[in-house]
């Protein structure tokens, strides 16, 4: 019987959860190449807060596994994971300023997996990618560092990360996972490897170019649903009805999707489409419906801000100098994830009009926001009434705030979630 040793490469919201998972059943070695992570994960502390300290501790292990000791041992050391036999590699697959595929870490991630690479060793792709990316660019990495033949003297494999940061109910263990491989037998190997964890059960598929594109286009496929969300919400602005209410009238209706208005931020869904847009126009396509939803979406920051400077401007609300205290700056509610969060969007444009913006979420490290995108984030609600108010993330924190209390006599209310009292707002998306 083929005795595993796992190693999980890169240990942030994916890659974590994974690795704590697999714990439980192999001797895993999950390495992270920013020290100041590993440190934390070896006192038990996620700040992701995917994987609970309780869980974490529960398998975390103070030194390599010994033969097929149970456990996960977190490292920097590239060293530490020559004894491992299957390779997964969950690293960010971000786009540049110019919304192009940016593949550097999953080169560099392949460039380390072939220097420990050995014979008959999987290396098994998570990042999201367009189909092809990962035999036509990263397995030759792995076959010029390593020296190895693929194929013959090692294998790989293609199984989507489906992690949804914030959802304690559709955790790693709950969803299906698609699996792939480059040969039949590398293929059975990877999905008894997730077979053997995944409780939701896996999804073989044919080649490793068809489990690429199952996952690049479910994010698309959202991307596109919200996108025309937001179209509706214009619309029905100008003519004067109520998105909500229009929405919930519809849904009645058995097969109406439910999806809403709002920003489409994240490192999933307001990305991965670009990735199948490059590689749609590399065949000489020319992706319209998709270009045109990413259009939509990317400029939902600028439609929000100017929405709230009219209602300012209604009330007669000096503009320039104006005091705006923004809600929530996550991508989405109850998690610290800040990535390619859109609320900066909204920031951003109402400081260009003169405006003072204070923001206030309880769920972000303050210095993850400074970082990424040159905002303060205040520590605590402040004391003080605002010109007005932004629900920009429907944190649970924020349905027991009162927010006339944050208000001037004369002030303004916008609920980009549709989740406040109607009666203290002057207008939603």
């Amino acid at each position: 019987m083929e005795k595993i040793r796992v190693a999980v490469i890169g240990l942030g919201y994916v890659g974590l959860p994974l690795a704590r998972l697999f714990a439980t059943c192999y001797p895993v070695v999950g390495f992270d190449v920013k020290q100041e992570r590993v440190a934390e994960l070896k006192e038990g502390c996620d700040v992701t807060q995917e994987v609970s300290d309780e869980l974490l501790k529960s398998v975390l292990l103070s030194h390599l596994p010994e033969d097929q000791e149970i456990g996960l041992y977190c490292t920097s050391d590239i060293e530490d994971l020559r004894s491992c036999n299957y390779y997964i590699v969950a690293v960010p697959t971000p786009v540049d300023m110019h919304h192009s595929p940016d593949l550097t870490p999953l080169y560099r991630a392949s460039e380390m997996v072939g220097q420990v690479l050995n014979q008959g060793d999987i290396v098994i792709y998570e990042s999201t990618v367009c189909p092809g990316i990962t035999e036509e660019e990263c397995v030759p990495i792995l076959a010029k560092t390593s020296g190895l033949v693929y194929n013959q003297d090692f294998f790989a494999g293609y199984s989507p990360e489906r992690i949804n940061p914030g959802d304690k109910l559709h955790t790693v263990e709950k969803i299906v996972k698609v699996t792939s491989g480059s040969t039949s037998e590398a293929a059975a190997k990877v999905d008894a490897l997730y077979r053997s964890v995944i409780q939701a059960g896996t999804f073989p598929v044919s080649s490793i170019k068809v489990a690429e594109a199952a996952k690049v286009i479910e994010n698309s496929q959202r991307d596109i649903n919200i996108a025309f969300m937001n179209e509706l919400a214009k619309i029905f602005h100008l003519i004067g009805i109520d998105t909500g209410e229009v929405l919930a009238a519809a849904g009645t209706k058995w097969n109406f999707l439910p999806f809403k208005p709002g920003l489409v931020g994240g490192h999933c869904i307001g990305v991965d489409p670009y990735y199948l847009i490059r590689k749609a126009q590399d065949y000489g396509f020319h992706p319209g419906l998709i270009l045109y939803g990413r259009r939509i979406n990317d400029t939902m920051g600028e439609y929000i801000a100017g929405r709230i400077v009219k209602c300012m401007i209604k009330k007669d609300i000096s503009i320039r100098h104006a005091e705006v205290l923004v809600l929530g700056f996550t991508f989405k509610e109850n998690c610290p994830d800040v990535r390619n969060s859109k609320v900066g969007d909204v920031v951003h444009y109402l400081q260009d009009y003169g405006m003072h913006v204070s923001i206030y979420d309880p769920w972000v490290r303050q210095e993850d926001v400074k970082k990424e995108y040159q905002l303060e984030v205040l520590p605590f609600l402040p004391n003080k009434k605002f010109d007005a108010v932004v629900l920009a993330v429907a944190h649970t924190d924020f349905q027991s705030l009162y927010i006339p209390a944050l208000l001037k006599d004369n002030s303004v209310v916008y609920d980009v979630k549709g989740c406040l009292n109607p009666d203290w707002v002057d207008d939603r998306l």
